[in-house]
């Protein structure tokens, strides 16, 4: 695959991008719910939690304000149980590895930018030995807000010192998808949370490139090309 040069960055999102994780989340979460007593249309809650930061999702979650001793409870819990059931079956999604080999022989900066909190990241990223392909990552803990909010993206171009307009963002969610559009970003997105048609179904759409399963897929390449 050869990177186009019309793109002088690649950002990656984590969960469900840059590796299949998703599915582990959701474990994490339907086991923690019931400690805690909520109730939630499965669906509707992955599809607005998906992308915000723990600090973000709780209080909407539970309906009320939450302290901060409460609030490093609650999201160490879930983690916890995240990474206790996601450490042992991890592995990159089909054609990350090559993909980012080839960009970092092109030339072309890469950079994770994702939600997930430090201790996800270092499991991802050093349980994969993924850590010399992102000389920049900007995680949960070093931003204000959440996607859709994007912040994290353009934290990651102004770290690259690439201008906005010149980063392709992947991502499979609609905070992520919505996220990439408000910074101005070209975005791919990765149908592992939602398929074809719900991507396209997005309200902003106008800056996607293309749709694919994974980074083998052929409408990565023709879309980098």
């Amino acid at each position: 695959m050869t990177i186009s040069r019309s793109f002088d960055a690649l950002i990656f999102d984590m969960d469900g991008t840059l590796v299949d994780s998703m599915p582990y989340h959701e474990k994490a979460w339907d086991l923690m719910l019931p400690e805690i007593g909520v109730s939630v249309d499965r669906f509707e809650f992955f599809t607005w939690s998906a992308g915000l930061t723990n600090r973000e999702i709780f209080p909407r979650l539970l309906g009320r304000a939450v302290s901060a001793d409460e609030l490093e409870h609650l999201a160490d819990r879930k983690e916890a149980l995240y990474r206790e059931s996601y450490r042992d079956v991890m592995t990159p999604m089909v054609g990350a590895v090559d993909l980012l080999t080839r960009a970092r022989s092109a030339g072309v900066k890469t950079a994770l930018g994702t939600a997930a909190p430090p201790e996800n990241i270092t499991l991802v990223i050093d349980g994969l030995e993924l850590r010399e392909h992102f000389p920049v990552i900007v995680g949960g803990a070093d931003v204000k807000n959440g996607k859709p909010d994007p912040e994290i993206f353009l934290r990651c171009a102004e770290a690259m010192g690439i201008e906005p307009a010149r980063c392709v963002v992947f991502e499979d969610t609609p905070a992520g998808v919505e996220a990439a559009y408000r910074a101005g970003m070209r975005c791919i997105a990765i149908t592992t949370t939602l398929n074809d048609a719900q991507v396209r179904g997005l309200p902003n759409t106008s800056h996607l490139l293309a749709t694919a399963p994974h980074f083998a897929a052929t409408q990565v390449a023709a879309s980098l090309l």
